[in-house]
């Protein structure tokens, strides 16, 4: 049995890592390539695009693919779309690994969006000094505002930028107290996230609740309509083993 995980994710390494101890099945994990140095899951890996859902579809077909695990970031829209488009074609079953959204409990000031251009908008109304975690592909949505940006991404980003920018490089998981030192030593007034979900980057959650700062949480995306999904790695399995 040959299950092609699109990965990029904690979910998708610990996937590889769960299925590469069985010699009956193949495994292969693909990453997008947009992060210069990912960590890599064990076993078989491809990096690079398929040349959308015909791409894809052709990949399944010369590589016998028998089950396809969606364990992409919750906002990588395309990609999902695509595999959806892709698996209905050649008739392969197809499951969406997504880690549950973040909930707020009491004391957390979120202000939900449906995009970053609505981030962008809502942000001179709560601060101007802003801790920007949404990724070094999403800070054009912001390059026009006047405000101050902190820019925390895994790569160097690419213009355009806010005029007032600065970046920091780091990689996830993140500790609570390391997110309240970057809060109060950028004097931080308001956080710009997506929800993302996971336990990896939600320390900055926490760190803001206890400032009080205000917290603009972008929305993710459906899934493609009627895929099945799962909610974390056992589920994942229970769903493979009943194919």
């Amino acid at each position: 049995m040959h299950v092609l995980i699109l990965g990029g994710t904690t979910e998708a390494r610990e996937l590889a890592a769960a299925l590469a101890a069985d010699t009956a099945l193949r495994v292969t994990s693909s990453l997008a390539g947009r992060v210069a140095q990912p960590r890599l899951p064990v076993g078989e890996v491809r990096i690079g695009g398929f040349g959308g859902p015909a791409g894809l579809a052709a990949w399944l077909r010369a590589e016998r693919v028998d089950a396809v695990i969606d364990a992409t970031h919750p906002f990588a829209g395309a990609i999902s779309r695509n595999a959806a488009e892709a698996a209905a074609e050649v008739h392969t079953p197809l499951l969406a690994l997504r880690r549950p959204g973040w909930v707020p409990v009491p004391g957390d000031r979120w202000h939900p969006v449906g995009s970053l251009a609505e981030a962008a908008a809502l942000l001179p109304s709560l601060g101007g000094r802003v801790f920007l975690t949404t990724g070094r592909q999403g800070l054009a949505a912001f390059a026009s505002s006047p405000l101050h940006f902190l820019a925390r991404s895994v790569d160097a980003p690419e213009p355009p930028l806010p005029a007032s920018t600065e970046v920091l490089l780091d990689r996830g998981p993140f500790t609570l107290d390391g997110e309240r030192r970057v809060l109060r030593d950028h004097r931080i007034d308001v956080l710009v996230t997506k929800d993302s979900g996971g336990a990896a980057t939600a320390p900055k959650l926490t760190a803001a609740r206890e400032l009080s700062l205000p917290v603009v949480i972008v929305r993710r995306p459906e899934p493609p309509a009627g895929l099945p999904t799962a909610p974390d790695v056992p589920s994942a399995l229970t769903w493979l083993a009943g194919l």
